[in-house]
């Protein structure tokens, strides 16, 4: 378990539903088409409120979510109308899964600096040979503790490039956004192949 109060997501899902369903994600999902055209099959792991797999969907994807709160993991389901599965990303079998992507939009935020290696290798054990992954992360040095008592890691470019590097992943597209909620924090976006 880490620092960071995973009940938050459980207790209030109408909360953080309502905070993130409405943001456009063109900004930091476009990446992935050029390099993983409709109709792949993509996992989103983390999907929270639906919002990217409904994106998606419109787009001619195949999807699949993976949630970890009941309440949000439903939510996604009504919102995207997709199948979600409610699972712990540290608990759940990825080898059952064969997908063309996996997206990790701000899902492994709270995740320790060391294990995030192996928590990302365990997740793209979905993934298939020449598969690609999308994921996002907070830009930063060291952690943030947010007023709700959420623990965010944060990450510097050239770090993240040395765990992919080590993992044996291949850099295809490197980005970054401002945040859309309008806070000013900036996100590292990335698109490795596998």
């Amino acid at each position: 378990m880490y620092s960071c109060p995973w009940d938050m997501y459980v207790r209030s899902p109408d909360v953080y539903h309502q905070k993130t369903v409405h943001l456009n994600p063109s900004g930091f999902l476009a990446p992935l088409t050029v390099h993983a055209p409709p109709p792949a099959l993509v996992l989103d792991v983390g999907c929270g409120s639906g919002r990217d797999l409904l994106w998606l969907k419109q787009r001619g994807y195949n999807v699949l979510g993976l949630e970890r709160s009941p309440g949000l993991a439903k939510l996604a389901r009504k919102h995207a109308g997709c199948d979600v599965l409610c699972a712990d990303f540290d608990l759940f079998d990825f080898t059952t899964l064969s997908v063309d992507a996996v997206i990790l939009i701000g899902a492994l935020v709270h995740v320790p600096k060391d294990r995030y290696p192996a928590t990302l290798a365990r997740i793209l054990q979905a993934l298939k040979p020449g598969g690609h992954i999308l994921l996002t992360m907070k830009q930063g040095e060291g952690t943030r503790t947010a007023k709700d008592g959420r623990v965010f890691e944060l990450w510097e470019d050239q770090d993240l490039r040395e765990v992919f590097t080590e993992m044996g992943l291949a850099m295809v597209e490197a980005f970054t956004n401002p945040s859309t909620l309008g806070t000013g924090e900036m996100w590292l976006g990335y698109v490795v192949e596998n």
